[in-house]
């Protein structure tokens, strides 16, 4: 039997359990931290670090391609996992639409950029000028859009900081209906709250 690339990492890394809250109704205790010091969820992209073909494999599998920045002991990052990513819906969606890959702002991992620059994780969040976590860069499904260009150059959209559920929802599906080619995301999020209310209903911004 021939191993392809994302079966031959599925066996080679081993997963981080899924952690939950006490803080909220849906969730029961506090999210795990990893050897690394972050957290982490098992359904995070398991990655060689070669983001072009990160980016292509995700896009052969219908899926955008998305870089999120974590540290160690980030109250915002541990929000994210224990509130966020507690959210079965919110969580399928994320699955069912994109490959999440999850970098270290102070690693020290080789990370190759889509330029073809090899750097640690530490010195491509100075390059892309990711300041703060959490921070998610989105990129586009194209893979010649981003090909010789570095990753702060090539994305399409940064979700910097921690975004409530709803919000950070909306930033996916911002992403994956490729709005932000025709209109800002505080415009797309202002027309999806009028959206909601013109339907009866109430946008559930926790």
């Amino acid at each position: 039997m021939i191993l392809d690339r994302r079966s031959l990492l599925t066996g080679a890394f081993s997963t981080v359990g899924l952690g939950l809250t006490q803080r909220y109704a849906w969730a029961t205790s506090e999210p795990e931290v990893g050897d690394n010091g972050l957290h982490s969820q098992e359904w995070f992209l398991q990655s060689f670090l070669d983001l072009q073909e990160d980016l292509s494999d995700a896009d052969g599998d219908g899926k955008h391609f998305a870089v999120l920045w974590e540290q160690a002991g980030c109250p915002y990052c541990r929000e994210l996992h224990a509130v966020n990513l507690t959210r079965p819906t919110l969580v399928t969606y994320l699955r069912e639409n994109f490959e999440l890959l999850q970098l270290d702002l102070w690693g020290s991992r080789a990370v190759t950029d889509f330029d073809g620059e090899e750097l640690e994780e530490r010195a491509l969040a100075r390059k892309w000028q990711v300041n703060f976590t959490p921070t998610i860069c989105f990129f586009p499904r194209d893979t010649g859009a981003v090909a010789n260009r570095s990753g702060r150059q090539a994305e399409v959209a940064r979700m910097p900081g921690y975004f409530k559920p709803f919000h950070f929802l909306s930033m996916f599906e911002y992403v994956r209906e490729a709005q932000y080619a025709d209109q800002s995301f505080q415009r797309y999020l202002q027309d999806k709250f009028e959206r909601i209310k013109a339907e009866g209903g109430t946008p559930d911004v926790w």
